[in-house]
C-alpha cells in the first residue's frame, strides 16, 4: 500500500457503462444503465434513448427543472430508489461560478454524476514535537463513509451559500470552532476527482482550507456526524495513509495535497509526479 493507492482509489470508473445527463442540449452529468431505465418510467421529465438521458424540452427554466425533477425523485425516493435522502438542494453546473440550470436534491446527486462542491478544513496545531494534525471521526450512522477517519471538519456545498459562510456553519457544527476563530482559516487551493462508488458516480470538486489552532483548543461535535476527535503527529497521518483505506476516500486527497504543499512530500518521491497530478483531474464534460 502507498499514497498513490489513495489516489487510485479515486479513479476507478467506466464511462461506457454511463450515458450523458442533458440539459438544453448540454451535458451535466452521467447516469448509469440501470437507473437510466427507471428514469424512462417518468416520460414528462425524462427523455430516456439508449445513448442519453435528458430533460425533455418543455422544461425551459431553472424552477421548472427543479420542481419536475424533485416531484421524480420524491417518488423514487418513496419507492426505495434512492435511500439517501438530505433534503438539501445542490445546484446544477458544469463549473463553479457559472449559474445553475436547476436545483437537485443532494441524495440523488451522484445517481446523475453531476459535479458536486463541498469544502475540506485542515486543522492543524504547532507544537514543540511538530506539527500536528486533528483527525475526526466519523459516525457509525453517516450515509456514506461510516466509521471512516475524516477531516476537523468537512462537508458538502449547497446552494444559495457562499463557501466561506458554509465552512463557518460547518465548523460550528461539527468542532463549535466559534466563528471570529473559524474566520481565520486560509484557502489553498483544491483538489477533483471523479470515481465509481455506491452511491454512485461522484464527480467532486473539494475546496481546501488550513486552520491553524491554539494548542489548548480542544474541538467538540454538536451534529451528531463525528464520534470523536483525535490530535496525531503528522507522521502517524501519513503511515495510516499510506497503510490503507482507515480515512475517508476524498478526506485521504485533502491531506496528500497538504503534505505535498507543505513539503512532506518532495520530488525526491518515486511517486511524486502521479501523486501531484492524480491530485486534480482534468475535467470529464
Amino acid at each position: 500500500m502507498s499514497l498513490l493507492d489513495r489516489i487510485e482509489d479515486c479513479r476507478h470508473w467506466d464511462p461506457d457503462l454511463y450515458r450523458p445527463f442533458v440539459i438544453a442540449g448540454r451535458q451535466f452529468g452521467r447516469i448509469d444503465q440501470n437507473f437510466a431505465a427507471r428514469l424512462a418510467d417518468f416520460s414528462a421529465t425524462f427523455e430516456v434513448t439508449p445513448t442519453a438521458v435528458s430533460l425533455v424540452d418543455t422544461l425551459t427554466s431553472p424552477e421548472l427543472r427543479s420542481a419536475a425533477v424533485r416531484e421524480v425523485l420524491l417518488r423514487l425516493r418513496d419507492a426505495g430508489d434512492l435511500p439517501i435522502w438530505r433534503d438539501e438542494d445542490y445546484p446544477v453546473a458544469r463549473g463553479w461560478g457559472e449559474a445553475p440550470v436547476m436545483v437537485m436534491e443532494r441524495g440523488a446527486v451522484p445517481h446523475f454524476g453531476v459535479r458536486a462542491f463541498g469544502v475540506h478544513m485542515n486543522g492543524l496545531v504547532r507544537s514543540p514535537e511538530g506539527l500536528m494534525m486533528w483527525v475526526g471521526h466519523r459516525s457509525l450512522s453517516k450515509p456514506t463513509g461510516p466509521g471512516k477517519l475524516d477531516h476537523l471538519v468537512a462537508g458538502g456545498q449547497p446552494h444559495g451559500i457562499a463557501i466561506r459562510e458554509n465552512l463557518i456553519k460547518e465548523c460550528a457544527e461539527e468542532a463549535a470552532i466559534p466563528r471570529d476563530l473559524a474566520e481565520q482559516a486560509r484557502p489553498a487551493g483544491l483538489i477533483s476527482y471523479v470515481c465509481a462508488r455506491q452511491e454512485g458516480l461522484r464527480d467532486d470538486f473539494c475546496f481546501i482550507y488550513d486552520l491553524f489552532l491554539p494548542a489548548d483548543f480542544a474541538p467538540e461535535n454538536t451534529d451528531g456526524e463525528v464520534q470523536g476527535f483525535y490530535l496525531w503527529p503528522i507522521q502517524k497521518v501519513i503511515d495510516i495513509l499510506a497503510e490503507g483505506d482507515d480515512f475517508k476516500f476524498n478526506c485521504a486527497l485533502v491531506i496528500i495535497d497538504f503534505l505535498v504543499r507543505h513539503g512532506y512530500l518532495s520530488p525526491d518521491e518515486p511517486d511524486y509526479e502521479a501523486i501531484v497530478h492524480g491530485l486534480r483531474l482534468p475535467p470529464i464534460l
